[in-house]
């Protein structure tokens, strides 16, 4: 541990993993430390990896990485007490190499890949907390960690070290986040065998499902629920800002169990063995959210730079991005021997230019708009399936009375110019 290295990586997630591989392929001398008892132990995800970011890292990944399925079919669900207003997607043309992504559980995906990257070099160390950072002459030159005589050294710390990122912070890079800022999902995994699944949602084997859950999932609070299959199992799982539990008094784990029992939902998973629990902090606050990235000797990604997409549930295709345009910037900084902060902020520039800056940058108003205004989940939600029920029974009504007993019922206790607004809010921060 007295060994200087070129590069420290905090954390063995997506982010952490991509930016140790990346600069251990490039020749550096690269320690990874993550605290868990190995890398994914403490890391919770949807559960859907993205290939093309994947493929940036390692071509074909897929073929030897503990993938479960290829999704073949995005469903979005409008969830109302006991009925579903459902949208979606089914390609074929996911069933085929290359695939468009996978259905992961990180437990075995991040293990796989941080071995990837022992592979090419780097030093991976378990169990080992990172306590701070140690700054000397205003730049970070390495960390202190709980290890007896752990002080280790490097030209470059790179912190992914999750959500609400405490070495972030103690740098000053930023304060503590507002509960509207950050989610705290729940999700559990269900043993199925493969074949009850593959019936149950309308599968060939080898074939994957995720499903996007909004409304009643979260009893009209901003945020979303989700279920994705597995190999033989099923990853299900709800989600909601820190501001909407306090404000609804929601817990975690009651919103859980209220998902698994909704009748929509019980059909699908019934007579599943619970298998794992376990809830993690999610970044919701987007662009407006992300801290100071960069400073001399230290960068920030995945993560600890708030770089989540919540509206696409997008995140470890972010973090991974994250994670390689900082090791490329660090492998450009040694050749230049210069790990000051204007030649790290190379790193910030690149990933402001990729589609992970543009994407934060379109969704920057999203989070908070929805917030703000809590109809769009808890109405417009419930009107949507009201509507569908009264357009689609069939009891002897000509249908241009129904239309106009549905627009009655919309625009009940509403004005037109307010849902005018609606529309517009809406359209305006997803444009």
């Amino acid at each position: 541990m007295s060994e200087k290295f070129d590069a420290i990586v905090v954390g063995a997630g997506p982010a952490g993993t991509s930016a140790a591989y990346t600069m251990a392929k490039a020749g550096l001398n690269v320690l990874l430390i993550e605290r868990g008892e190995y890398p994914g132990a403490k890391n919770v995800m949807g559960g859907v990896l993205y290939r093309h970011q994947m493929e940036e890292m390692i071509p074909e990944f897929y073929k030897e990485a503990p993938v479960e399925r290829p999704v073949v079919e995005q469903r979005f669900w409008m969830l109302g007490e006991d009925s579903v207003f459902t949208s979606g997607y089914k390609g074929l043309e996911w069933a085929k190499e290359p695939y468009n992504n996978f259905t992961v559980l990180r437990a075995k995906f991040d293990q796989w890949y941080a071995s990837k990257a022992v592979e090419v070099g780097a030093l991976l160390i378990n169990e080992t907390v990172v306590t701070e950072c140690i700054v000397e002459d205003n730049r970070v030159i390495g960390v202190r960690t709980d290890r007896p005589d752990g002080d280790v050294y490097a030209d470059v710390v790179v912190l992914a070290d999750g959500v609400n990122s405490l070495l972030a912070k103690s740098l000053g890079f930023h304060k503590e986040f507002k509960p509207e800022e950050v989610a705290l999902a729940v999700m559990e995994v269900i043993n199925l065998p493969a074949e009850k699944i593959e019936d149950r949602f309308n599968l060939e084997p080898n074939q994957g499902t995720t499903i996007e859950i909004f409304g009643d999932a979260t009893k009209g609070a901003l945020g979303t629920g989700f279920i994705y299959t597995n190999k033989t199992s099923i990853n299900i799982g709800v989600g909601t800002t820190l501001s909407g539990m306090i404000k609804l008094k929601l817990r975690p784990y009651d919103l859980l169990d209220y998902l698994k029992n909704h009748p929509i939902v019980r059909p699908l998973i019934g007579g599943g063995e619970p298998m794992e629990y376990a809830a993690h902090l999610i970044p919701e606050g987007g662009f407006h959210s992300m801290p100071k990235i960069v400073g001399n000797g230290v960068v920030v990604v995945g993560d600890a730079g708030q770089m989540v997409n919540s509206i696409h549930r997008e995140g470890s295709n972010m973090a991974m991005t994250s994670g390689r345009l900082a090791a490329e910037t660090i492998v450009l900084a040694k050749e230049a021997n210069d790990f000051s902060a204007n030649m790290l902020d190379t790193y910030r520039i690149r990933l402001l230019e990729s589609f992970v800056g543009q994407d934060l940058k379109k969704y920057k108003d999203a989070t908070h708009t929805f917030e703000s205004y809590p109809q769009y989940f808890k109405e417009y939600i419930p009107m949507i399936n009201q509507a569908a029920s009264q357009f689609f029974t069939v009891d002897g009504i000509p249908k241009r009375e129904k239309q106009k007993k549905i627009f009655k019922r919309l625009t009940e206790g509403k004005s037109k110019l307010g849902m005018v607004q609606d529309i517009y809010r809406a359209w305006k921060v997803m444009k």
